[in-house]
């Protein structure tokens, strides 16, 4: 197996309790890392916490709302605290609820979804991304949509705001280099507990006619570009959008 060298790296991953979050934790920790898992919900980022130290590492779990700019400093303060350093930040954390129709958006709900999608990775990359740069470098990894960059039904606040994610990346690549590395995943659609709110044999049918690859993707398959991007094999590689979507963007 390639060694991404990421043994006793510090990586700190928001919504890492569940989905995408906690396949990259997992990952992350086969590798040797140390993980802080980050979710609104302590209990479930306890039990992913406790299935990462079953590989024999360090995990760390810590309930914080990403969308609350207060509770992001106290955190990032707590990690610290914990490990001394992070050496990779994730910005995974998402939302997206329905609506009934666009005209039925209230302030609060778009409010809160430009929040958790784009304010708090945007404080997270600032305050996390300055000790960086300021210590020995790091890495930053946004987890951004397809949603960004095409047509999004019954989601537009949420493909709004990761279209902001996505160029944040490139800002913040080019403010904190050279020695800290900005990316971002842009993930097609997969297949994790929110899909079971899905009508998933209506999006069996589209994946089949729209996606090259004709299915969602399953969480373990963002692992792979996580790991690359953290490591020294992306070296060159900042201020990047890698689509993980099977073809559909």
């Amino acid at each position: 197996m390639f060694d991404f060298g990421l043994e006793d790296k510090v990586v700190l991953i928001t919504g890492g309790s569940r989905g995408l979050g906690r396949a990259m934790s997992l990952g992350f920790a086969s590798q040797g890392a140390h993980i802080a898992i980050v979710s609104r919900k302590l209990e479930a980022c306890e039990e992913t916490a406790r299935e990462v130290a079953a590989l024999g590492v360090r995990a760390f779990p810590y309930a914080t709302h990403v969308g609350h700019w207060a509770e992001l400093d106290e955190m990032v303060d707590a990690v610290y605290d914990e490990f001394g350093r992070i050496d990779v930040l994730i910005n995974n954390a998402g939302m997206s609820p329905l609506y009934p129709s666009l005209d039925q958006v209230s302030e609060d709900l778009f409010d809160k979804i430009v929040a958790v999608n784009l304010k708090g990775p945007f404080r997270l990359s600032a305050n996390v991304g300055k000790r960086m740069q300021d210590g020995n470098g790091g890495v930053i990894i946004n987890i951004s949509s397809t949603a960004a960059v095409s047509a999004s039904p019954n989601s537009e606040p949420y493909g709004a705001a990761k279209a902001g994610l996505n160029a944040l990346t490139r800002s913040f690549a080019y403010a904190y280099g050279p020695n800290v590395r900005v990316n971002c995943i842009m993930a097609g659609p997969f297949l994790t507990d929110i899909s079971k709110a899905w009508d998933l044999e209506a999006f069996k049918q589209r994946a089949r006619e729209t996606i090259p690859l004709q299915r969602g993707g399953e969480p373990d398959e963002v692992v792979g570009a996580a790991l690359y991007l953290a490591s020294d094999a992306a070296s060159f590689t900042t201020g990047a959008i890698l689509a993980v979507d099977g073809g559909s963007h």
